[in-house]
């Protein structure tokens, strides 16, 4: 399940939100530190999780 990052424009904290994309295309988008719902998303580095040990 992919994972977005979210900035809230009123506490200026960064959070992250797991969903699917049709759950976030759905879902209103809240703060979960102040319940603000002016957020906007922030492009963070892409990274893979796999089983194999190198």
């Amino acid at each position: 399940m992919p994972v977005y990052e979210y900035a809230c424009q009123d506490c200026k904290k960064r959070f992250e939100i797991r969903a699917s994309l049709q759950e976030r295309e759905k879902t209103k988008v809240q703060c979960p530190h102040c319940q603000s719902e002016k957020v906007e998303r922030v492009f963070s580095a892409f990274y893979a999780k796999t089983s194999r040990k190198s």
